[in-house]
């Protein structure tokens, strides 16, 4: 049995052909379908996401089998053949595995670390045993990928300091506030990259939300989104005395906010501390308003200065999760390995059973007049003596033993075990 893995990412194939390849919820069940039907294919799960879709299967012959899902991407998706090659990967076997652990661990992403990955593996999963196209290969790698990943976020810190601008914000805003659940958010402006930091932002809880923007109408259907409330732009400097935290994303080509208009803010806030991040290229933000005591002023280039020294931390973590990967990849193929004595150790005990059965039809025939609980006596020596006679064989057939093959040979021709028994 081999474990192959075909698929595309981010890395591999523009959002164009990503597109075609991806799968929808609904799709997925008619997907797995087809490729169960397919020849040499025992088992199959589908992971589909918007920067890969890679497919997970189990079967006796990759070469057919990814030849097999070629024709099926090309054909069912419309994308031309060579650029479909271009795309794709093939892991089998050791490599297979290796990257459904790096996958679900989140150190094959757009983002190192990220955690969605590994809730959208365990959807796939979920879709998988519900279409019961996974069996006792892909059920057992899919578990030992989950563990994994959690192996992962437990002894490395791979998935922690934040990465992207709006984390950022929001992990700055608690090591100024410590708790947010009582603090006033005002977003200025209404740029794209302020909007998703706000999300981040109003996401950890802050009590209120206050949306100032040059059109009114905009500021509203914001505000709607934070279920928060509008203000005239015109308003803001007046709002500034409840808000502990700002981002500022106007557009405007200066400064909207200088020096002297924060310091007679700081007055009428008694001085209570604020965080304000200015996202705005150019600026609108005085820089000279970090100067005013308890104003805590951040800049797009604080903040990617940030983002990148946690995105080096993540890389530096990175290196000793693939080291997990690896000891977790071996306890895997040592699992596998035990599998090829499973058909040995049933036909052991099956030929153990038939020997214990005829032998007890000859006694009983032999023995007239005995009664049931007399036979049941022997029938149950009989079992025990039979048990204990494979016991050891069926041990070590089951161990780590690196001479397993030549255990199992052995085992064979000791006890008549012949012909193909998987």
């Amino acid at each position: 049995m081999n474990i192959l893995v075909v698929g595309l990412n981010h890395k591999t194939a523009d959002v164009e052909v990503r597109e075609k390849i991806a799968f929808t919820a609904e799709e997925i069940p008619a997907g797995l379908s087809t490729l169960r039907g397919m020849a040499n294919v025992h088992e199959a799960v589908i992971l589909s996401t918007c920067n890969r879709v890679e497919i997970y299967l189990s079967g006796d012959n990759t070469e057919n089998i990814s030849a097999c899902v070629k024709d099926y991407f090309s054909g069912a998706r419309n994308i031309e053949r060579q650029k479909l090659e271009a795309a794709l990967y093939l892991r089998s076997d050791y490599e297979g595995v290796r990257h459904i652990f790096r996958v679900a661990s989140s150190l094959d992403s757009m983002v190192l670390g990220e955690p969605q990955i590994l809730g959208q593996l365990k959807d796939s999963f979920d879709l998988a045993l519900k279409n019961s196209s996974s069996g006792i290969i892909l059920n057992k790698l899919m578990k030992k990928a989950i563990s994994v990943a959690k192996r992962v976020r437990t002894e490395t810190k791979v998935a922690e300091n934040a990465v992207s601008i709006g984390y950022a914000a929001v992990e700055l805003a608690k090591k100024i506030f410590g708790e947010l659940s009582d603090k006033v958010f005002m977003l200025l402006g209404a740029g794209e990259m302020a909007e998703l930091a706000a999300k981040h932002l109003t996401g950890s809880g802050v009590r209120e939300v206050i949306v100032a923007n040059r059109t009114y109408e905009r500021g509203c259907a914001l505000a709607n989104e934070f279920s928060g409330r509008a203000i005239e732009f015109s308003m803001f400097k007046a709002e500034l005395t409840k808000a502990d935290i700002v981002i500022c994303s106007t557009g405007a080509p200066s400064y909207v906010l200088n020096k002297h208009d924060m310091e007679k803010i700081m007055k009428d806030r008694k001085k209570r501390s604020v965080f304000i991040i200015d996202i705005s290229v150019p600026r609108n933000i005085d820089p000279a308003v970090n100067d005013i005591d308890n104003v805590y002023l951040y800049d797009i280039d604080d903040l990617q200065g940030v983002v990148d020294s946690n995105l080096h931390e993540r890389q530096r973590e990175a290196l000793r999760a693939e080291e997990i990967v690896k000891e977790e990849v071996e306890v895997f193929f040592k699992w596998m390995q035990s599998l090829d004595a499973v058909p040995t150790i049933v036909a052991l005990r099956k030929t153990a059973e038939e020997i214990r059965n005829d032998e007890l039809a000859k006694l009983f025939n032999k023995l007239d007049g005995l009664g049931e609980k007399e036979k049941k006596s022997i029938e149950l020596m009989a079992s025990a003596i039979v048990n204990k006679l494979i016991h050891p064989p069926t041990v070590a057939l089951k161990s780590d033993d690196e001479d397993r093959d030549i255990l199992i040979a052995a085992v064979r021709r000791l006890y008549g075990i012949n012909g193909n028994m998987k």
